[in-house]
């Protein structure tokens, strides 16, 4: 087992995912994601508290994406626009290995209570940093919150397209976040 190698949390990631997709999340153990990381157990548990934390993995850094998104915006646009601009800059951190693994998860998360838990407190930070954003530019309460739950739902709705659709794509993420989060406005309109 190499103790040092580079991309320990990539490796325990996928090393989750696969053992997740072939056995199920509830007969994994900690131990054996760590071996087939090629790590020990100990530098499993630096890098995450329990085997339920792999599904956040990088969850801070994409609130902090959309909060510096939604910060930079111009300060003359409509809260979803600010919205847009925090899904773009946080797509642009999500490449061909966030794509590959995105189905995997997902079935892993459907076949697991505790892991459906742990993804809607994933959910529920992601808005709470982007309302955050929205509230510090001046965007009343309530529009912050709606903007900021309506962002979740574009981006995971986004995200899911684009794991889904053509390998060939190389736009990325963000057309269809963005796409997504349109067709949410669009709906929320209709429904005065």
């Amino acid at each position: 087992m190499a103790r040092w190698q580079p991309g320990a949390t990539q490796r325990l990631i996928v090393a989750a995912v696969d053992l997740f997709t072939e056995q199920g999340y509830d007969a994994t153990t900690v131990m054996q994601i760590a071996e087939r990381a090629g790590v020990t157990k100990s530098t499993f548990f630096r890098h995450f508290s329990d085997k339920r934390e792999i599904l956040v993995a990088g969850q801070e850094t994409l609130s902090r994406l959309l909060s510096e998104g939604i910060a930079e915006a111009p300060a003359n646009v409509p809260p979803l626009q600010a919205v847009a601009a925090g899904l773009e800059r946080a797509s642009s951190a999500m490449g061909p290995a966030n794509r590959e693994l995105g189905p995997r998860l997902e079935a892993a998360v459907a076949a697991s209570t505790e892991l459906q838990e742990r993804e809607l407190l994933k959910s529920v930070g992601l808005a709470a940093a982007m309302t955050a954003a929205l509230l510090a530019r001046g965007v009343p309460g309530p529009t912050a919150h709606l903007a900021a739950e309506l962002g979740v739902l574009a981006f995971k709705r986004g995200y899911a397209q684009w794991c889904e659709g053509d390998r060939d794509d190389a736009e990325g993420l963000a057309p269809h976040a963005l796409a997504a989060l349109e067709e949410l406005r669009e709906a929320a309109s209709s429904l005065a």
